[in-house]
């Protein structure tokens, strides 16, 4: 055990006890649109006199009679996880009479927010060298400010809480990478700004209807070939293979690149077509990022062990867990098919990613993400993964998006002496969140190297109201009777939410499984539907697009 927790991942150990600290302390379908959802003291007290101007401007326009806005203040705090920053927040601005008012105000006052760290953590990095974690915070902070734009306007109270759910995600992911003076100085900001995340998104979880934001979930009619009615011609020759790429990136020289970021760099930006990146057999080693501005970028490699990704970036090394990604996906609307990617850092190394996946309705087919610790960060937002082999040791697929993983296989690796592995480690840090990992109609086995002493799980809790689901799969007995592994003692036991449902398998019985208030077995259909693709990540308004198979239900 001793070597175990030693090889355990410091940022995440770190973040668990700050966690605990700072909760409860009081267009069609098919695309992505990039303007849409489908798509230390010191500074503490400058963010709050920042908000303090909005307020007293806010008074001057006030409509609403005392009465009014105290009901209302009232009414919108007592859903909140901090109401006394909520009621601080709102009580002196009598211009609230609704909680639609309540939910934009707390929009603005987190952009206000937003907009200051950005400012003061850009001051840190000219006097201060850069461990990684200042260049991660201001990455993270200029897409928290692209979701809180975006939520103001989403259309769909599930994209607000997608959007939310997110912007909370990526205060968290800097904590976690940021250390010494980030640490030191920030913190305070940076969890501000997550706790007004958190006021808002309760509201809006609270009162769905209001303000004009409207749960909607279109499921739409497919041809006898099996594409959406609406779908184009082109798009649908496109996930045929009927017409050539956009580009080619060969590591022979037969293609127009050699690279795949100088593809990626050369492609449109804000593009609002799909765009094919084809990438032929060879092995490319070089880390790959798609940013915000390369939207609908499609990657077709020529199979699985032939097209292969391969970068060995760790944390023990000197990156940061977020930026030792082989590939890192931030572009909405990206898709992948048939190919590798990998991080061959070793189990020595700990946290070493393969793929990082920060994009909204991403979706991965015949796949593969290889490497050892945290192989695969599904990070925030919503994706799909169909057909994909992923394999690792501990914590191998982690993170705080909305996920589900359907007909794919799982592999436990061999990992170093003294470790355990941990196939999921899911970081919801708020019950608001819609997030979660769903493994659907998997199979999860050992890799032939795997010793049948190296203990194996299904997960364990990162943060306080971590959420994975295991149902329809088959599982092997390379998983310790137990089921499911505590992360530090007691922490999260209670909060987490750990089901299972009809998996099979020699390692599929539930007789022995933790007892835990947070884990359960499901026995409704009813309830096991909450976590298919259909209703978990509103795969009826976009899973049709991509061309891949998919099963919206059980």
């Amino acid at each position: 055990m001793d070597g175990y927790a030693k090889a355990l991942p410091s940022s995440k150990r770190l973040t668990q006890i700050s966690r605990a600290s700072i909760h409860h302390t009081d267009s069609s379908p098919p695309i992505y649109t990039p303007s849409g959802a489908p798509r230390s003291s010191r500074l503490l007290h400058r963010a709050m006199a920042s908000f303090l101007f909005l307020f007293l401007s806010s008074l001057l326009l006030s409509t609403a009679t005392p009465s009014t806005a105290a009901s209302a203040i009232t009414a919108a705090c007592t859903t909140t996880l901090y109401p006394d920053l909520c009621l601080s927040s709102l009580s002196a601005n009598p211009a609230i009479s609704t909680k639609s008012d309540a939910f934009h105000h707390f929009i603005s006052l987190s952009q206000n927010a937003v907009k200051q760290l950005t400012q003061d953590v850009k001051k840190l990095r000219s006097p201060k060298p850069d461990n990684g974690g200042i260049s991660d915070c201001l990455q993270l902070f200029d897409k928290t400010a692209d979701e809180l734009a975006a939520a103001r306007r989403a259309p769909r109270a599930d994209d607000v809480k997608t959007l939310l759910s997110a912007a909370m995600t990526n205060q968290d992911t800097c904590l976690d990478s940021g250390k010494g003076v980030l640490r030191e100085e920030m913190k305070s900001a940076i969890v501000l700004v997550s706790r007004l995340c958190s006021n808002a998104l309760a509201i809006i979880s609270e009162e769905r209807e209001e303000g004009g934001i409207r749960e909607k979930t279109e499921v739409f009619e497919v041809d006898d070939a099996g594409f959406p009615e609406w779908m184009t011609e082109a798009d649908r020759r496109i996930l045929q293979g009927a017409v050539a790429a956009d580009v080619v990136v060969a590591a022979d020289g037969s293609g127009k690149f050699r690279k795949i970021s100088e593809a990626v760099a050369a492609a449109p930006s804000n593009s609002g077509k799909r765009y094919v990146i084809r990438i032929k057999a060879g092995t490319y080693k070089e880390n790959v990022e798609v940013p915000k501005g390369k939207t609908n970028l499609m990657f077709v490699g020529d199979g699985i062990g032939a097209t292969v990704i391969s970068g060995s970036r760790n944390v023990v090394d000197g990156s940061t867990t977020f930026n030792s990604a082989t590939v890192a996906i931030v572009g909405g609307g990206f898709l992948a098919r048939d190919l590798t990617i990998e991080n061959t850092a070793g189990p020595s190394k700990h946290q070493a990613v393969a793929l990082r996946v920060g994009a909204d309705l991403a979706a991965f087919y015949k796949c593969e993400f290889r490497a050892y610790q945290d192989t695969l960060y599904v990070h925030s937002l919503r994706q799909f993964f169909r057909e994909c082999t992923i394999s690792g040791t501990v914590d191998f697929i982690f993170g705080n998006s909305a996920v589900v993983i359907q007909n794919s296989n799982i592999i436990a690796r061999k990992p170093d002496a003294g470790q355990k592995n941990m196939v999921t480690a899911q970081g919801r840090e708020d019950p608001n969140q819609n997030t979660g990992i769903s493994i659907q109609r998997c199979t999860i086995n050992g890799a032939s190297d795997l010793s049948s002493s190296t203990k194996s799980y299904l997960g364990r809790p990162w943060k306080l109201y971590s959420r994975t689901v295991v149902m329809q799969t088959a599982i092997s007995s390379v998983i310790d009777p137990a089921g499911w592994f505590e992360w530090d003692g007691s922490f999260a036991l209670n909060t987490l939410t750990y089901r299972e449902y009809q998996n099979t398998g020699s390692g599929a019985g539930t007789a022995g499984r933790v007892k835990w208030s947070g884990y359960k077995v499901i026995t409704s259909a009813s309830e096991a539907q909450q976590y298919t693709p259909g209703n978990f990540i509103s795969g009826g308004n976009w899973l049709g697009a991509t061309g891949f198979p998919f099963t919206l239900g059980l």
